[in-house]
């Protein structure tokens, strides 16, 4: 397999609904929160790359019909050839090859984080600096009483994170799994991130999304690489977006 280009997928993603991504129980303090989102060594809260990554591939393998977690390792397998093969497989003859999608952490957009900090707009009455605390109950469906209270943290509705993904393209087949990836994108706006989607948490929009293409002949010669498309993933049109990868991956090829 031979290098083509790269797909790079930038743009931000927005909590519609109250994000919990749970992170270190460590720090709990007593009459504190019981449940702690994930931060980094600042104290900002972030999304995982592999949160995310995790995610988008278990939308793709409810859709292709999988009871468990891929890995066959064959280049037919659209779930190992994108997300990787995840597990040991016994399949010595793996044609998959590399991983193609590779996903950033998503970190705290830095508008939304002074806005958190100042207390600004839509935080102005945030509880901590970056999060919010939600009290919930467990209710006993017989006696209808309510049982063991517990604080959970989240990042607040409004809330904007960047995200960046990579796509490798290795073979001409990539393009088409590429639209998988889009596909999975738009399932997660339907589904939820993080913790506890069933009660109302995790909703998210990815908000002005990029393609780039950048082909080999541009990282040698410094070039910025060509617009694939800019937008919301409703706008994206799957073959138009296909036709002009394959035309620019063809002249990649022919270089």
């Amino acid at each position: 397999m031979k290098l083509l280009g790269k797909l790079l997928i930038t743009g931000h993603i927005e909590a519609l609904t109250g994000l919990a991504i749970g992170g270190s129980k460590s720090d709990v303090a007593i009459g504190g929160i019981d449940n702690n989102v994930i931060k980094n060594s600042e104290g900002v809260p972030y999304i995982p790359g592999s949160s995310l990554k995790g995610k988008l591939r278990s939308l793709i393998e409810k859709r292709e019909g999988r009871p468990e977690v891929c890995s066959c390792g064959t280049d037919k397998c659209v779930i190992c050839t994108v997300f990787g093969t995840g597990l040991p497989t016994k399949n010595k003859n793996i044609t998959a090859g590399p991983t193609r999608l590779y996903v950033r952490d998503a970190k705290l957009n830095e508008d939304t984080k002074k806005q958190m900090e100042k207390k600004e707009g839509i935080f102005s009455n945030l509880e901590l600096t970056y999060t919010e605390g939600k009290w919930e109950n467990q209710i006993n469906r017989l006696t209808s009483k309510a049982a063991h209270p517990r604080q959970q943290e989240r990042v607040p509705a409004g809330s904007i994170f960047d995200f960046n993904m990579i796509y490798n393209i290795l073979t001409k087949k990539d393009i088409e799994y590429f639209h998988q990836v889009i596909t999975a994108l738009r399932l997660l706006e339907d589904d939820y991130l993080g913790g506890n989607g069933s009660r109302g948490y995790g909703r998210i929009q990815f908000q002005n999304v990029s393609i780039l293409l950048k082909t080999v002949s541009d990282y040698e010669s410094g070039g910025t690489g060509k617009e694939i498309f800019s937008g919301l993933l409703s706008d994206f049109e799957d073959e138009e977006a296909k036709n002009k990868l394959k035309s620019l991956v063809e002249e990649e090829e022919k270089a």
